[in-house]
């Protein structure tokens, strides 16, 4: 069994009652208000009317509580909170010098790991292509004149 709703009044219309007119379905009487292009909203007995109007509404909900976003310090993983407001009470040169300190570290270290790499690698062995690697024909070489 489909109800089909009307789409004038927004009532329920059950198999075989209601007629069919234009774009609603329902009883003679909300055919009879679209034919006058009356407007749905306006008209207090159809079902837009009643929630626009909040009408017939058996529970009252409660109030919404809006929940207040609460902000949390928290900790770096690897920084306390301390060691971050240590940080960000220093004089910002003073900052800038330890950055520069800790940039160039890394560099030194940097070079070191590709050094003793380029040591390690025999230096009179030709890089091989991942292609050659698996076994691919070499390219031919340019006959260009």
């Amino acid at each position: 069994m489909k109800l089909e709703i009307c789409s004038f009044s927004g009532h329920k219309i059950y198999p075989s009652k209601g007629k069919t007119y234009v774009r609603i379905d329902s009883s003679g009487k909300a055919a009879s208000y679209f034919i006058q292009r009356l407007n749905p909203r306006k008209i207090k007995w159809t079902v837009i009317y009643r929630r626009l109007n909040k009408k017939g509404m058996t529970e009252e909900a409660a109030k919404k509580r809006s929940r207040r976003t609460v902000k949390h310090e928290r900790a770096v993983v690897g920084a306390s909170w301390d060691a971050i407001r240590a940080k960000r009470n220093q004089k910002p040169d003073a900052r800038a010098a330890a950055r520069q300190a800790a940039i160039s570290k890394s560099k030194d270290a940097k070079k070191a790991a590709a050094a003793a790499k380029k040591a390690a690698a025999p230096a009179g062995q030709a890089k091989v292509s991942k292609q050659g690697a698996k076994g691919f024909a070499p390219k031919a070489a340019a006959t260009s004149r």
